[in-house]
């Protein structure tokens, strides 16, 4: 049966429309523009699969274009993170374009605006500025040096370029409508003087363009057919189409605005600004802390991109900003990793097992199942010995008849082994358990085919040889706020909400096959969740990190 086709999303429709009216499939081009301030994030990767996933849904070449206009904040590494997290996502750009290329482009166009009296320089200061700018309610008045000559506006932009004005000197703005309903429009700034080094241009440029004159300029430029941004930067599609009906000639393709809505995660926060006081007051270890929501996190922590592409195609692309459960992205990671990880046996919390009538110094090798949901993943051999970790947990000298792991006079199964029944514990001075005495039937090893093999028991249980055993640090983590909008309180501050429970690290013992394991490796822990190993791994020093529990413990909480 064929594969059913899934309904278009709203931006589809239009560009469908588009191609029905005005363009043809050679006229589609995308970008995704990012600017490279800061490690990209979660919202980010919805924007990336949009604007890539329309690329490949039309066969149309997709730009990958920096937003580089702002040198007291953009630096190479953001450059080069961004397009590390692109690639790992699974896309590939057709041009890496930058703004910074269009520098030239776009002050000659703003000298050709100056000489049809659309542009001015303003030498008020920024409170003076704000002052006549006037309010929503309010029209604006027009600045005292609104009509200066062209002949003067262009002597003082020449000069902003120059260097010969210091920093708040003079402004280029552009002559709208200062009684405009929309405030955007009432003379927008279109340079300001910056005597800072750029990441790619260094001192060639003391002034610098601001956002609404380079974004639907660079647009054209790309000749970009579709310039998909979210719905904060609905009012400025006025003023986006604006400048480019002071650019665009007849014979090139004019680009189409449209927005789309964030798609927030619960139990945590996106802005930059708010990110970068987690980095700097020492709540998280830096950008690619874990349990930050950057993209750079989630694949440390051991996210894959299939599981946040699947997330964001689950989401879809809608008109209305809204909240999404964190479990729904955590839902689609243990999906992918259920198909994909292999499983082992680690013991977090151990507690010691003496099987009392197995031999002395004898061990041996247990065959156990790499991934059952993978048919080609073969086979591993786990070693088996008289002395064994479990987790503490599984055993309690007395329990109810709903306790079905190991209790005094109980029988458990051992995950790819034998049944034992526990006999007898030891205690320390303070009474807490330090090792259970058991014994195990010879003849229940599993897949050995024996009618004693084929006996049922309630439990079974993972474990570790204690004479294989690597020992491992395990990072515990968890959600990075307690509150599902930790950011969406007025009265509060977002800090307030910072789970002191984020992170926990523990000793773990592992059975021996991953031994060789590297940075990136991903494995189910059997009956615990899944893990992946940390970059701070050194040989002879693994360190795992949790990615997520097998089950919503969040969801189990609130019950």
């Amino acid at each position: 049966m064929a594969k059913e086709e899934r309904s278009l999303n709203f931006i589809e429709h239009i560009i469908e429309e588009d191609l029905s009216n005005s363009h043809t499939k050679t006229d589609l081009r995308f970008r995704f523009p990012p600017e490279p301030n800061g490690y990209l994030h979660i919202g980010h990767a919805s924007a990336i699969c949009l604007n890539f996933g329309l690329g490949l849904r039309y066969g149309a070449p997709v730009n990958l274009r920096f937003d580089d206009t702002n040198p007291t904040k953009e630096e190479q590494e953001y450059v080069d993170a961004i397009k590390r997290d692109v690639k790992w996502l699974g896309f590939e750009w057709a041009n890496e374009c930058y703004a910074s290329d269009y520098f030239q482009q776009l002050y000659n166009w703003a000298l050709e605006l100056i000489k049809s009296g659309k542009a001015y320089v303003d030498s008020q200061s920024s409170e003076e500025m704000a002052k006549q700018k006037g309010t929503p309610t309010e029209p604006g008045t027009n600045s005292p040096f609104r009509d200066r000559s062209v002949e003067e506006n262009l002597k003082l932009f020449e000069g902003m370029k120059n260097g010969e004005f210091g920093e708040g000197e003079h402004v280029l703005r552009a002559k709208i409508d200062m009684a405009s309903p929309n405030m955007l429009m009432r003379d927008p700034i279109m340079y300001r003087v910056l005597h800072r080094a750029h990441h790619r241009t260094n001192t060639d440029w003391c002034i610098y363009p601001l956002y609404d004159w380079t974004h639907g300029e660079s647009d054209y430029i790309e000749q970009v057919s579709h310039s998909l941004c979210t719905l904060e930067f609905l009012p400025h599609r006025e003023l986006y189409d604006w400048f480019l009906d002071q650019v665009v000639s007849s014979d090139l393709l004019r680009p189409k605005q449209r927005e789309f809505a964030r798609r927030n995660l619960s139990h945590t926060v996106v802005s930059k600004r708010k990110l970068l006081k987690l980095v700097e007051e020492g709540h998280v270890s830096g950008w690619d802390d874990p349990r930050m929501p950057t993209i750079s996190g989630m694949r440390r922590r051991g996210y894959t991109p299939e599981a946040i592409r699947n997330f964001v195609d689950t989401i879809g692309i809608a008109k209305r900003d809204n909240v999404v459960d964190v479990s729904l992205l955590e839902f689609h990671v243990r999906d992918h990793l259920n198909k994909v990880a292999p499983r082992i046996m680690a013991v977090l919390d151990p507690l010691k097992v003496v099987i009392t009538n197995y031999r002395d110094g004898e061990e041996e090798w247990l065959e156990a199942e790499n991934n059952p949901e993978d048919p080609n993943a073969g086979y591993r051999k786990v070693p088996f010995g008289k002395e064994l970790y479990i987790e503490r947990e599984d055993f309690r000298e007395e329990a109810n008849r709903k306790f079905f792991r190991l209790k005094l006079g109980g029988e458990v199964r051992l995950k790819n082994g034998y049944i034992i029944k526990a006999e007898s514990c030891t205690k320390d001075n303070e009474g807490n358990i330090i090792e259970v005495q058991c014994t195990y039937d010879p003849k229940s090893k599993s897949g050995s085919g024996t009618e004693e093999s084929l006996r049922k028991v309630k439990g079974t249980l993972h474990w570790v040889a204690i004479a294989h055993a690597i020992k491992a640090e395990v990072r515990l983590y968890d959600r990075l706020f307690t509150d599902p909008t930790p950011d969406g309180h007025k009265d509060k501050d977002f800090m307030e909400f910072v789970n002191p429970d984020s992170l926990q690290t523990v000793t773990g013992f592992l059975e021996p096959s991953v031994r060789e394991a590297k940075a990136g490796d991903r494995f189910q822990f059997q009956r615990l969740g899944y893990f992946n190993v940390d970059t701070d791994t050194k040989p002879g020093e693994l360190v795992f990190n949790r990615t997520v529990p097998l089950r919503d413990t969040w969801e189990k909480m609130k019950e």
